[in-house]
């Protein structure tokens, strides 16, 4: 803890460290959630978990605050496990490393699981702190938000007390965001046939390495590469160019992040194989130059490999390879109401094309239903013209925002008046449990916000240090000033 335990507030960081050292991956959760049932209980406090998994702790007014309007504190327990290639992390049982970096906190060569460790820590820093002025407060430490959204589909109705939820999971100090897109899960199957190698071709593995990945949401409109489609893209060139044939090929492991590495293996005939090396250097070469800027460590290689004894039968493989390729991914469209929004995009998550089965996910976001709606369609279509079965689940609302909401009339004058300028309003191109709370509790108000988180979902996520004292600050002040009971 030595390396974060002198930063301020030393109460968040306090908490923060503690969730380090506790594994919590999405749906395993389990460890968490018992300890913060065993840290509500220890403080004296009515702690509630779930049949889901949800843990609710409820803390009462200080005196004289009694007649303020109940806050809801929220953050979700889990964290997106991504590591380096060279890292040895069991995100099941290692606890996370952390360390400082300059002006950042980062985690070594893994996911350092701030998105949304850091929102929980300040939620329990306000439970413990009897120094600090509100009014009832009610915290909501969600489950599994990064991989279905499990908690926040299993909240119950009339559970809680509270009026005003403040969502403690954005990822920019300054910004105040009031709405969310929508999302939906889209996965295309599809079995092929494999058979026998014939003699005269030679075996390539083939890989798209040292990309930084990153969130599908926060980071789809920065031009990073998606290896997975880069991967594809060369293999339909290959198709027009190369006696190829495919065996097998994976990338990404998570529907909601971009992929950071993808992996082929190839067969070629013996007169296209030299052929087929220098045109993988020449591909390299080319990507390098395309994504200089947002990918500057990204590596396109082949190595021969071991002959396997089969491959997947040609009509089968160019169908793949050609839908893959087709498949939309990054922005579909910019927002036309909220200046340098993106409004619908799609993700093309996972790829996994082995023993018989080829299984593509993707994440496709909006905050427009109906947009949403067309592009889950659209690429749905595209994998039915080779005949893969299509199916489209975890469906999410968007979070229309509320303008005239009394919290945010709050939280823009509390911000003015701690760092004397106005806050910036917005809405975040990614999926925020808010959406779902307003399905059941329809009369919240609602508003999202927290410190600088660069890069979540991926080993370069790092969080500002200097801005979580100023969401601590802003945090305690929107407290201190809750409105009175309608």
């Amino acid at each position: 803890m030595s390396t974060i335990a002198n930063l301020k507030p030393e109460i968040v960081w306090k908490h923060f460290y503690s969730l380090t050292q506790i594994p919590r991956p999405s749906k395993h959760e389990e460890k968490v959630i018992k300890f913060m049932k065993e840290f509500g209980e220890g403080l004296g406090l009515e702690t509630i978990v779930e049949e889901v998994g949800n843990v609710i702790i409820r803390k009462p007014a200080t005196k004289g605050m009694e007649k303020c309007e109940g806050i809801i504190l929220q953050a979700h327990l889990d964290m997106v496990p991504q590591k380096n290639n060279d890292t040895q992390h069991d995100f099941l049982t290692d606890p996370i490393q952390t360390y400082i970096d300059g002006e950042w906190v980062k985690a070594k060569g893994t996911t350092l699981g701030a998105d949304n460790g850091l929102g929980v820590a300040a939620a329990m820093a306000i439970l413990e702190d009897k120094t600090l002025i509100h009014g009832p407060i009610e915290c909501l430490f969600t489950i599994d938000e990064e991989t279905g959204m499990t908690g926040a589909f299993g909240l119950e109705a009339g559970v809680l007390q509270g009026k005003i939820l403040l969502n403690l999971d954005s990822e920019e100090e300054g910004d105040i965001c009031v709405g969310c897109a929508g999302g939906v899960d889209v996965e295309a199957k599809l079995t092929y046939k494999e058979i026998s190698t014939p003699k005269g071709y030679v075996a390539y593995d083939l890989s798209i390495t040292g990309c930084k990945g990153g969130h599908s949401g926060v980071d789809i409109n920065i031009g990073r590469a998606n290896p997975n489609k880069l991967l594809f893209r060369f293999l339909s060139h290959c198709l027009y160019n190369f006696d190829i044939k495919l065996v097998k090929a994976n990338g990404g492991t998570l529907r909601n992040a971009i992929p950071r590495e993808s992996f082929a293996t190839v067969l070629l005939a013996d007169a296209d194989a030299k052929n087929f090396e220098k045109e993988v250097e020449k591909f390299c070469k080319t990507v390098q130059k395309e994504f200089a800027e947002t990918e500057p460590d990204m590596f396109v290689e082949t190595k021969k490999a071991e002959t396997p004894k089969r491959y997947i039968q040609e009509c089968y493989a160019e169908k793949i390879i050609k839908a893959i390729f087709a498949c939309p991914h990054g922005v579909e469209r910019m927002s036309y109401s909220m200046s340098g929004i993106v409004e619908t995009s799609n993700n093309v998550g996972i790829i996994s094309i082995e023993d018989g089965l080829m299984k593509v996910c993707c994440l496709t976001r909006s905050s427009v239903d109906s947009a949403k709606e067309a592009t889950m369609y659209k690429i749905g279509i595209i994998f039915d013209l080779i005949g893969a079965y299509v199916s489209f689940s975890g469906a999410y609302p968007g979070w229309k925002p509320d303008m005239k909401s009394e919290i945010l009339k709050i939280m823009k004058s509390s911000y003015k008046n701690l760092f004397g300028k106005e806050p910036n309003v917005s809405a975040i191109h990614a999926g925020l449990e808010c959406a779902l709370f307003s399905t059941v509790y329809p009369d919240w108000e609602m508003i999202s916000f927290g410190p600088t988180l660069q890069y979540p979902h991926s080993p370069d996520e790092r969080l500002e240090i200097a801005t979580v004292q100023k969401f601590w600050d802003l945090l305690v002040e929107i407290l201190k000033n809750a409105p009175l009971k309608k």
